[in-house]
């Protein structure tokens, strides 16, 4: 059994999967950690990179998890948690922006913590350009406000959390809301949150899914918003 499993969505990445398994490689030490790769639907040729990666040199320390059609980042990360055999569990974005190595510090940290099968730690995104970081403080003071409940930097990475957390993730959204769920739910548990200050490197290769453009930016608040209202109106209902 592992100590970790790392998720890492990838849609139409293949430029950046065998930089991903080197980078894996050169960092995980003598950690007992597994890296699940999610195929999320990808259109791309990652099939076919993937496929060639593990001929050439196959890992046990490397998993697959193949979704045939793309539901949203969220999904690709849940389907990976439903495969991941970690005692703690990880998810980052597969542009290599987040270092894995971020990861295993983290772990570090968080299994330094009073309780950490009940804390979650958390990436907070340093050096960011001052237009990124306005949309970030404008959502955080929004969410906050609305949902009475502390959320900043809400989709800063790595996530990592105890697996005890994974029967309690019910209704959890398919989408990029995944990570505001994951912080709004461990706050109604009680759970304690730890921080990580990280540095958002360059996307390697491709596009990014998320943020990364200004129409990502606004697409990606407009739905985070709308995710926002519907969680407080579920609150008012008592079904949250």
């Amino acid at each position: 059994m592992p100590e970790l499993s790392i998720i890492l969505p990838c849609y139409n990445e293949e430029l950046n999967l065998p930089l991903i398994i080197e980078r894996f490689a050169a960092v995980r030490g003598e950690c007992p950690v597994e890296l699940i790769l999610v195929n999320n639907g990808s259109t791309d040729n990652s099939a076919a990179i993937l496929e060639g990666i593990f001929e050439k040199d196959p890992s046990p320390n490397v998993k697959v998890v193949t979704v045939p059609k793309n539901k949203g980042y969220g999904h690709g990360i849940l389907s990976g948690l439903r495969n991941a055999g970690g005692e703690f569990l990880a998810w980052t974005h597969a542009d290599l922006q987040t270092d894995l190595l971020d990861v295993i510090k983290g772990l570090e940290k968080l299994k330094q913590s009073p309780r950490p099968q009940e804390t979650l730690l958390r990436g907070r995104r340093i050096g960011r350009p001052v237009l990124d970081n306005f949309f970030t403080w404008g959502m955080s003071v929004f969410s906050t406000i609305t949902l009475r409940t502390r959320l900043y930097d809400i989709n800063a990475q790595p996530k990592i959390f105890h697996r005890n957390l994974l029967d309690k993730m019910v209704n959890a959204p398919d989408d990029f809301s995944l990570d505001l769920y994951l912080l709004f739910l461990v706050h109604r548990l009680g759970w304690d949150q730890l921080e990580l200050p990280v540095v958002f490197g360059l996307r390697k290769h491709g596009e990014a899914k998320g943020g990364g453009t200004m129409k990502g930016k606004i697409k990606l608040i407009k739905r985070t918003l709308r995710y926002i209202i519907e969680l407080r109106n579920d609150i008012k209902a008592g079904l949250r």
